[in-house]
């Protein structure tokens, strides 16, 4: 069972009645919304029902935190991330829907309230499509959508009036609870029963309300906390009766404990609402220090706030401020004036810390890969923060600094997938005014473009935008920067099939990279020069410059790079026919990648482990790698990766002698690739459909075919992990005994035609014309003194059995 539910930090006190009524109602409910003032404890409340209501969901409860989204546009990529979806390129939407279609799972979507429009639309769309799909919402008011189940959080028990037994009461425990936690060695007795039930009663059983209480009882007796409350609710209620009721409760809450605070904790309270999500006291101490507060106070008046929980711990040397806190504590900074002013600070700061971390983490020489991997992991920690530091620079016109910021998070939207997203803030950025913008900062963001273009598969506007980037930079100093932007411009010129345009990059990168001591540049652009060899048909060549890609990458200690060098290393040794060297290349890559934790490169190195395998007749290894490569596709919900890990899985199904269930799978492979419009290259299948027939028939082929292409997702998954396993066992692969009279290309084409490969096939899968592939097979049949290619096929396969 697979969530994603975060541990609860301190006891769930009282709602015991509560739980059992709401876990029984999603037996009749497919959307139930939990309803209710903020503080009265929607979210911890939906986590413990979520948490409740594990075992019931096998596709698993993710939890979605909206609290930290201010813009609607991105409510469907927080809900993408929770997922662990990863971009490839479609609408974000279609691929929450594809992956939630066949799911048995519950979503909770948490604090909807300032974003519930966006969240309605999305809710209908998808429990209209996915009939197994159940949510829980928490928002302040109902999404309003057909369906909506709508159940009010109550607040806290409250003790009733003139009784002396209070301790049971659900406000009276927590309170207690929370005030023994705080330290204050606070009992409840005969003495103070009463006084603790007034202001159990005074807060409305609030939770919220009753910890930030509680958090005074080391400073306050029970009896001034109660005084205190009651005079501030009197003021607030006569002063303000048009606002909502649930208003005037928490803000009577939170203004008690604000105004209980010393002027200088005001000011660092207020200030501290310029970060979303987490951050850490040099953060702070960056931001929020003027001539009214000094630095070396920071650390006490943190401490002070922690005390009072008004700040909250978020993991070793990280807080984080409460929602409801955050918001009151940005009012009062509007009021201040002091908005600007921070959110400027926090955009300078939030600058230098992407700008150093994009360099570490990348472009630094001689940096250990143990500190580049926490330095990626520490991003994750700034995520938030850049955001919103990149939302205000838009907001602003602040364009450097927002260039500056998106290009450093450029690798983070990589290496999770974020294309669309990535996008997105480039398209922000590059459309603001670029008047006194430097031109190579200008530059760095359009190769940053091309970047997240590569992700979603556009070469053509990879290709413009890495142009546009190089000419900007072209009269800079030649830097890591200046050899990225020439190999941006290689990649989607190899991907276009331009392999002599991509040289002159490629080369100019290589030149640029060794001149400034850049070995990641080198690396790249000796895989751009490999691949281009490859391309032309010079195995030697090519393997000679993905060597050196993979002594670059390793003299840079780099993760990323050493696997890329690695799975092509791989890819040249399948095309040699040395299968033993590319099973080796390919899990040196895999170590690497589960480093790094790259899902959708993890799954494409997988299907290549388990390609080679089944081709070495290695079925245990080849199914053990295909199966963890679909079910990491299937996790990312990129729907190509799923497409190509069942034609791996036809492949499988084919080298087993189970021609059945591989025609099963190419027509389920076929019909998802032509959904999301990346068809299969027709010869393949018609090759595995011509072998399929010869032994079932047309009739029978023809049938299957259809079968396959009408089964949904998640029927053909469950058709790769029904496969019965083989009985035969595992028997490694051997050249040709009389090998030594073909040359090294004609061994590659005698396995190709071992794997049904038509002349035009062969042409295809090595890049060269159907004519060149046809005189290399006579030059083949004449030396083995064959007659036909069937003969070649079964003289290969005899060495194999």
């Amino acid at each position: 069972m697979v969530h994603n539910l975060p541990a609860e930090t301190n006891t769930f006190v009282g709602r015991e009645r509560d739980l059992d009524e709401v876990c029984g109602l999603f037996a009749e409910t497919r959307l139930l919304t939990m309803c209710g003032s903020g503080g009265i404890g929607k979210s911890r409340f939906a986590l413990r029902v979520a948490t409740r209501l594990v075992p019931r969901y096998p596709d698993g409860v993710r939890m979605v935190a909206l609290a930290k989204i201010s813009r609607p546009e991105l409510v469907v990529h927080e809900f993408a991330a929770a997922l662990g979806l990863q971009d490839e390129g479609r609408p974000l939407t279609d691929m929450i829907r594809d992956m939630l279609r066949d799911s048995r799972m519950l979503v909770v979507l948490d604090n909807c309230e300032h974003l519930v429009d966006t969240v309605a639309t999305l809710v209908d769309q998808l429990l209209s499509t996915c009939p197994d799909l159940r949510i829980l919402a928490t928002s302040r008011e109902p999404l309003k959508i057909p369906g909506e189940l709508v159940w009010r959080v109550p607040a806290l028990q409250l003790p009733p009036r003139g009784s002396r037994d209070v301790a049971a009461s659900e406000s009276v425990r927590l309170f207690m609870e929370r005030a023994q936690a705080a330290g204050s060695r606070l009992w409840l007795t005969a003495e103070n029963a009463a006084t603790v039930a007034e202001l159990c009663r005074a807060l409305d059983g609030i939770p919220l309300a009753l910890e930030l209480a509680a958090a005074r009882t080391s400073v306050l007796s029970p009896g001034q906390i109660a005084a205190r409350i009651s005079d501030r609710f009197v003021l607030l209620t006569s002063n303000d009766r048009t606002a909502p009721a649930r208003h005037r409760t928490l803000l009577a809450t939170v203004q008690w404990s604000h105004d209980l605070l010393e002027e200088r904790e005001r000011v660092l309270l207020r200030r501290l609402s310029v970060f979303s999500g987490s951050f850490d006291l040099d953060q702070v101490e960056a931001i929020c220090p003027d001539a009214r507060l000094r630095k070396g106070e920071i650390l006490d008046l943190m401490t002070s706030l922690i005390d009072k929980s008004l700040v909250v711990r978020a993991g070793e040397a990280r807080y984080r401020l409460l929602e409801t806190i955050r918001s009151y504590a940005d009012d009062r900074l509007a009021d201040a004036g002091e908005r600007a002013q921070v959110r400027h600070r926090h955009l300078d700061v939030m600058t230098e810390i992407a700008t150093a971390w994009h360099w570490e983490a990348m472009g630094a020489p001689r940096v250990p890969w143990q500190r580049r991997r926490e330095v990626i992991l520490e991003a994750e920690h700034h995520y938030d923060s850049l955001r919103d530091a990149l939302s205000w620079a838009v907001e602003c016109g602040a364009t450097e600094q927002g260039m500056r910021v998106a290009t450093a998070l450029m690798p983070y939207w990589v290496a999770k997938g974020m294309w669309q997203e990535g996008r997105g803030w480039y398209d922000r950025v590059l459309a603001l005014d670029l008047t006194g913008v430097p031109s190579g900062v200008v530059g760095r963001t359009w190769t940053s473009h091309a970047c997240v273009c590569y992700g979603q598969d556009l070469p053509g506007e990879m290709l413009a935008s890495a142009l546009r980037g190089l000419e900007l930079q072209r009269e800079e100093p030649q830097d890591w920067h200046v050899g990225m932007a020439y190999n941006q411009v290689a990649i989607p010129c190899l991907l276009l099939g331009e392999h002599e345009r991509a040289l002159p990059y490629a080369e100019e990168a290589l030149a640029v990279g060794r001149r400034v001591g850049d070995p990641w540049n080198v690396g790249m652009a000796m895989t751009a020069l490999s691949t281009a060899a490859a391309l032309r048909g010079q195995l030697k060549e090519a393997q000679r410059c993905a060597e050196e890609a993979l002594a670059a990458f390793g003299e840079h200690d780099h993760a990323w790079g050493i696997a890329g060098a690695a799975s092509n290393l791989a890819r040249l040794a399948e095309a040699r026919g040395d299968l033993d060297a590319a099973a080796d290349h390919y899990r040196a890559s895999l170590v690497r990648l589960r480093e790094i934790e790259a899902k959708p490169t993890l799954a494409r190195g997988l299907a290549g482990l388990g390609a080679i395998a089944a081709r070495q007749h290695d079925f245990e290894t080849a199914r053990s790698s295909l199966a963890e490569s679909l079910r990491l596709s299937k996790e990312t919900g990129q729907q190509l990766a799923v497409a190509r890990g069942l034609a791996a899985w036809a492949g499988l199904a084919q080298a087993e002698g189970d021609l059945e269930r591989a025609v099963l799978l190419t027509g389920a492979s076929t019909a998802l690739r032509e959904s999301i419009g990346r068809p299969l290259p027709r010869a393949r299948v018609e090759r595995l459909l011509g072998a399929a027939q010869e032994s079932l028939g047309k009739t029978a082929v023809a049938g299957l075919w259809m079968r396959g292409r009408t089964l949904s997702t998640a029927g053909a998954i469950a058709l790769t992990e029904g496969a019965p396993a083989p009985k035969r066992s595992a028997v490694p692969y051997k050249e040709p005994e009389d090998a030594s009279v073909l040359t090294a290309r004609e061994r590659e084409i005698v396995q190709l035609i071992a794997r049904g490969l038509s002349n035009r096939g062969i042409a295809e899968e090595l890049v060269i014309s159907p004519a060149t592939a046809a005189r290399h097979v006579a030059n083949i049949l004449t030396k083995l003194g064959f007659t036909s290619r069937t003969q070649v096929a079964a003289w290969v396969m005899a060495r194999h059995t």
